[in-house]
């Protein structure tokens, strides 16, 4: 029935589809960022214990990024379903394990736990990918992730400690809980999607299991410029999960902390900007163009990042405006990285196999920095609060990104234009 409905009709399906799914993803991995353990350390360590599980967590989730660069581009469309089914059930008995091990012990149990989540993502992008409107279909998916990690900490926080009284160290796994039913339900309905049309084919290339030769060939393809893109994702990603992570000490040292639902409200702007954003990259019919005004929105999103940190450090805005300023150009700049960037790459040269082989990779690299930059803090910079050392860190994040935007667009937006195969003259 999908495979003859209206092409609106189907992409609304898939967009709720998608949304659900991932957005239910995020209960199993992001209310755990909404304990505190105040005061605890890491065997003693200069490591506080909640470094050592988030760090614990991204060392898992990262691997799983690099693991998913195979198992996501070469998985069997008949087996996605009960791979994504799998994953998460892991990573809900993990949840289980930080409840009852000893405090020294949890961060296993969170490097457990993110170790299959972070190829959730890929897995979903399957089912959108290599059609005339994956643009639109994955601006759905990705508004998921900008208002998921808010709302079910807000949830765990809210519902499962202060109004059911769950205790800090049982509310990741009882949050879970709630989303582990919604989560099969998204998974079973994605699996109905019909493969991309001839039409879609036509438009943006064959799409399907991707070789280790084809995701070689395509690394050679875009070679330095891919390089660059990277290198602007590792600092992207690094400022976003430490942002993510350490939301509640920031807004705490903002005096913000005991505001209801302060996760959410923050992140709820970014989501009309990106909607609006993808919306009209997907009217872009030419992939060469549409290459350059992704370029162009992630450039732009590096920059608000620094001109919202400059306007709050010189008092032109307050803490809570700064924090919305943040998220905005934040997700401008992340969410088409995974949405539309290596799609239309892709697509412009006529690779046959899988988006989510280029999106698996960048997000290891990203989530790499993440490790680093939160170990940064606490040997280096243990003396600063979160707040003092994200100040900074945000200005290195918006012109290093900049710039490596605009060089790295130079590059592959001319490499784009040439088929794969093919040198350039």
């Amino acid at each position: 029935m999908l495979g003859r409905a209206p092409l609106a009709l189907l992409i609304a399906y898939c967009a709720l589809a998608a949304f659900g799914t991932y957005f239910c993803m995020y209960a199993f991995r992001k209310p755990f960022d909404a304990t505190t353990f105040t005061g605890s350390r890491f065997f003693d360590t200069r490591i506080e214990l909640k470094t050592a599980c988030v760090i614990a967590q991204v060392i898992g989730y990262m691997l799983s990024k690099y693991i998913g660069t195979k198992l996501c581009s070469e998985v069997s469309a008949n087996r996605r379903w009960l791979l994504l089914m799998g994953l998460i059930l892991f990573a809900e008995s993990a949840l289980y394990l930080f409840a009852v091990l000893p405090s020294d012990f949890k961060p296993f149990a969170m490097f457990l736990n993110g170790l299959p989540l972070g190829m959730v993502w890929g897995l979903v992008l399957r089912y959108l990918e290599g059609r005339r409107a994956t643009e639109v279909m994955v601006a759905g998916m990705s508004c998921s992730y900008i208002i998921a990690g808010a709302a079910t900490r807000d949830i765990g926080v809210d519902i499962v400690m202060k109004m059911w009284g769950v205790p800090e160290a049982y509310m990741p796994v009882t949050t879970g809980l709630l989303f582990l039913g919604p989560f099969f339900l998204g998974v079973l309905l994605l699996n109905q999607i019909p493969p991309p049309s001839v039409a879609d084919v036509a438009v943006r290339s064959e799409r399907g299991a991707m070789s280790r030769a084809q995701r070689l060939a395509f690394l050679r393809h875009y070679g330095l410029g891919f390089g660059m893109l990277l290198a602007a994702y590792f600092f992207l990603t690094a400022f976003r999960d430490f942002r993510d992570h350490y939301g509640k000490e920031i807004f705490n040292d903002l005096g913000l902390g005991d505001k209801r639902a302060i996760f959410s409200s923050t992140e709820k702007w970014a989501i009309f900007g990106v909607i609006l954003t993808l919306a009209g990259l997907n009217l872009i019919g030419h992939h060469r163009k549409a290459l350059i005004a992704v370029y162009a929105v992630i450039a732009t999103g590096f920059a608000i990042i620094g001109a919202g940190t400059v306007a709050f450090l010189v008092d032109a805005v307050d803490g809570y405006s700064w924090m919305v300023a943040m998220g905005v150009g934040l997700y401008l700049a992340y969410v088409p990285f995974g949405a539309v960037l290596f799609e239309r790459m892709m697509a412009a040269s006529r690779f046959a196999g899988t988006a989510a082989f280029a999106i698996q990779l960048a997000d290891g690299v990203g989530y790499t920095g993440s490790v680093l930059l939160q170990l940064l803090r606490d040997l280096a910079f243990g003396e600063f609060n979160r707040l003092k050392f994200i100040v900074p860190f945000a200005l290195v994040v918006s012109v290093v990104g900049t710039l490596l935007m605009i060089l790295s667009g130079v590059l592959c937006v001319r490499r784009a234009s040439i088929p794969r195969g093919e040198t350039s003259p």
